[in-house]
């Protein structure tokens, strides 16, 4: 049976705080990366948050053998972490080492419509010929701007940033599916948790090839690196992914159209990358096509979840993050 999907305003909240949280990515990464390996700091970041992940899973017991994830749960988890714990971090990283946080912002722009393409393709999402339209008009409204800035011809950066895009809505996608049955807290954890033991060994080698420069680091290297580490990596995707499973992974992916401006806006800040006023004008023009993509059909033609069982909490309760 096909149904509308909802739109909770509450998941349209959820998922602009967590876009909040990711749009200064960029900045603080180039941050790290003006000092740091690209390398160590997209993994090593991801090292940190699962060490966070674990110890609040230990906190809410759900490292109890009966709240595991279970089945074909974990190879989603991998699918999930391969696009937003390893990929997007790892590639986005590389492109911040040769381009401004402006320039990575714009092409950003692109998560939210390979996130509905996602959606579509896994998810059993079906977005109305309105909401694909919208999708699209926003899309094409940031890669113009990116051409008027001057960035029409391809960088080697911007191939890391296509990867980083594809890899991300991949992982976006997926987790914020998987965030109906899981909880978005227990989504992002679990995929922190399910790369952890092939990033540590990694990560170890890499501090010790790098050594020296990781010693000389300044403390607004070290900032750049706390803030992607636990905010980026973490405490963002509690939001995110709340927001992607009460209100429609299609749907609240749109929020993401407003990233690149609000990360123009701290690269401005933190960088003192330049911010003008045709940036403005292209934002409220992005933040229009949002509001019409919000009011488009989607339609969800997956099964609904089971319900959880009686005296278990739901994973994903209103008003409240997870």
């Amino acid at each position: 049976m096909t149904t509308r999907s909802p739109a909770p305003s509450g998941g349209m909240l959820l998922g602009f705080i967590g876009v909040a949280i990711f749009s200064q990515t960029l900045p603080f990464t180039r941050m790290a990366v003006a000092e740091l390996d690209a390398t160590f700091v997209a993994l090593a970041r991801a090292v940190i948050a699962a060490v966070l992940a674990v110890a609040l899973l230990a906190a809410r017991g759900a490292l109890a053998s009966e709240r595991r994830p279970r089945g074909r749960q974990w190879l989603r988890l991998a699918v999930t972490a391969l696009g937003v714990v390893v990929g997007f971090p790892l590639f986005s990283s590389l492109a911040m080492r040769e381009v401004p946080a402006g320039h990575g912002a714009i092409v950003i722009g692109l998560l939210p419509l390979a996130t509905a393409v996602f959606a579509a393709w896994f998810g059993g999402e079906r977005p109305s010929l309105a909401f694909w339209l919208s999708a699209l008009a926003g899309s094409a409204l940031v890669v113009a701007f990116a051409f008027w800035q001057g960035a029409g011809g391809l960088q080697h950066a911007d191939w890391f940033l296509f990867l980083a895009v594809v890899l991300g809505a991949l992982g976006y996608a997926e987790g914020g599916k998987l965030s109906r049955e899981l909880g978005g807290l227990e989504t992002i954890s679990w995929a922190l948790v399910v790369s952890l033991p092939l990033l540590l060994p990694v990560v170890a080698w890499l501090a010790m090839a790098h050594a020296p420069e990781i010693a000389a680091a300044s403390p607004r290297a070290w900032l750049g690196m706390a803030y992607v580490s636990v905010f980026s990596m973490f405490i963002g995707f509690l939001f995110w992914y709340a927001g992607l499973a009460k209100g429609g992974v299609a749907r609240v992916g749109q929020i993401q159209l407003l990233q690149p401006f609000l990360t123009l806006a701290g690269g401005a800040l933190i960088l003192a990358e330049p911010l003008d006023a045709a940036t403005v004008a292209f934002a409220v023009a992005v933040i229009a096509v949002v509001a019409l993509g919000r009011r488009a059909a989607v339609r969800n033609t997956a099964p609904a979840s089971a319900p959880a069982p009686a005296g278990e909490t739901p994973p994903i309760l209103p008003g409240r993050i997870h």
